[in-house]
């Protein structure tokens, strides 16, 4: 019986790849989940694992060769691995001594490999933060092992089965890629030593470093595509930071090395000033995480890409607070959510987008992209930083749906358990600095996107309303947008359809 290997999903977008490196060979035994070969995309490097045990029977699509999802990559012969190897003919059977431990099934001695899981699109390593196991405890079956952190989230690493952690690989701090492997276990119940004492913290970097590659050597192969592409474009190897296995340089590599500028052209970043040794000794310096890498790189170059302008508004909120206080005690018994303001700002915003289209488009290129749909961001801070989840498809959501789907990102965002897909894909975002007591700010724009709204404190203050001096809980509202889409008419026309949305809520109802 054999097993189809074929090409996985490779992302948003991306309908093809080229196979970069075989790490097997027809003939060779392979374990599952086992890696098989390594394809190539122009936005990521994507391992492939063996579906099921056995033999290598076939390759199908050589290196170099551009395959699409779904395209057959190779054979593999069920059971291959299942025999043991035969001795020698007259080669005698040694003896076990009287002081090891029974003989196990194979199923019981083979170690199990943990792995770093996919990590999500355009997302090629991490770092791990945690482990929650040591070398030699016992661990039971998706019991979690270690926490790994990417430049977007956290992801949990689970036991792919019941048995021994009996060595670690990649340390805590240790930067790790896609399809990696973290650690090594057993399967079943704690081992004695007869059985395989594990190694210590010392001789588990060893042996990772040992199997680690100096960035620079010189037998390891370059993707062909890369090659080629290094040729074509004058680049040298040196000028190439390698992502792949072993440091191999990968297409995306050579991509990423021509879309960057060169070093040279680099301002160089202003050195810390001196400072007294006695206020050094009262200093703490903390490395910032990966997600805080991110925030600070995006946000710079939301700043240096877009032709960002902020415009402003106030709004009175008497209206969405009395229909709140009206309607929110039957409001949370019939849907068992309670009624916010963050659906009402959510519905106006979709309502708005549909006059002002600009405001939901984004640049590609020399094109902009309008899109038929809001899938909008709701700014979220958490200990570990800014994250932003979305709301797909907010504009077909009833006020229920909306507070429902909020109220479930932001437990996942409080717990660290946002997957990539829950921050993937937003045409616009609204940032609530309100929460924390801001009266007044310029939101930064969430690239490639064209427009944010900051949604501010909720401030009594004395307004003239028909000829009379009232007070009114009022709000100001700030649209962030990029004025190479966004007019300023345009801009100025969004914020006012909001204000108008939220002053009489019965329009949002009336679709006016």
């Amino acid at each position: 019986m054999s097993t189809e290997v074929r090409v996985p999903t490779l992302g948003e977008s991306v309908t093809e790849a080229t196979v970069a490196t075989w790490f097997k060979q027809p003939g060779d035994s392979v374990a599952v989940d086992e890696m098989l070969c390594e394809l190539e995309t122009d936005k990521v490097t994507v391992e492939v694992p063996s579906p099921a045990a056995g033999t290598l029977s076939e390759i199908v699509a050589g290196e170099g060769d551009t395959v699409g999802v779904d395209a057959l990559l190779a054979q593999i012969a069920e059971g291959g691995e299942a025999a043991e190897p035969k001795p020698e003919s007259g080669e005698a059977k040694a003896e076990a001594p009287k002081d090891e431990a029974p003989a196990k099934s194979d199923g019981d001695d083979a170690p199990v490999d943990v792995m770093v899981p996919t990590l999500g699109e355009s997302v090629t390593e991490a770092t791990v933060s945690t482990w929650f196991k040591k070398a030699g405890e016992s661990v039971e079956a998706d019991e979690m092992l270690c926490e790994l952190e990417t430049d977007k989230v956290s992801v949990e690493v689970p036991a792919p089965t019941a048995g021994t952690l009996t060595e670690i690989l990649a340390e805590e701090g240790a930067t790790v890629e896609a399809g990696g492997k973290l650690a090594v276990m057993s399967r079943g119940a704690a081992h004695s030593e007869s059985v395989g004492t594990p190694k210590t913290t010392m001789e588990a970097n060893t042996d990772a470093q040992s199997q680690t590659p100096d960035k620079g050597r010189s037998d390891v192969e370059d993707a062909p595509s890369a090659q080629k592409l290094m040729a074509e474009k004058n680049l040298s190897r040196d000028e190439v930071t390698g992502s792949g296995r072993d440091g191999r340089v990968m297409k995306g590599d050579v991509l990423k090395a021509l879309s960057e500028p060169k070093k040279e052209a680099e301002a160089p970043s202003a050195p810390r000033a001196p400072v007294a040794a006695e206020d050094e000794a009262l200093e703490e310096r903390v490395k910032m995480t990966r997600l805080r890498q991110t925030i600070a790189r995006r946000l710079k170059e939301a700043q240096n890409t877009a032709a960002m302008l902020t415009t402003y508004n106030e709004v009175d909120m008497t209206g969405v607070m009395e229909l709140r206080n009206e309607y929110k005690d039957l409001f949370l018994k019939k849907h068992g959510v309670k009624l916010g303001f963050m659906s009402f700002f959510t519905k106006a915003c979709c309502h708005a987008l549909k006059e002002v289209p600009d405001v939901n488009a984004e640049i590609d290129g020399d094109h902009v992209v309008y899109k038929n749909y809001v899938h909008m961001g709701i700014a979220v801070g958490t200990p570990n930083g800014l994250v932003v989840p979305v709301v797909r498809n907010a504009d077909d959501m009833s006020f229920a749906t909306i507070e429902k789907t909020i109220s479930e990102l932001g437990v996942k965002a409080r717990d660290g358990k946002l997957s990539m897909a829950d921050m993937q894909g937003g045409s616009f975002t609204i940032s609530n600095g309100g929460v924390y007591g801001s009266l007044m700010s310029s939101p930064i724009l969430n690239p490639p996107q064209s427009g944010i709204l900051g949604m501010h404190k909720i401030q009594e203050r004395p307004m003239v309303v028909n000829g009379e001096i009232v007070i009114r809980p009022m709000m100001y509202l700030a649209l962030s947008y990029d004025h190479r889409i966004v007019d300023g008419k345009g801009a100025v026309t969004f914020l006012v359809r909001v204000k108008e949305a939220l002053e009489d809520p019965r329009r949002l109802l009336m679709d006016l």
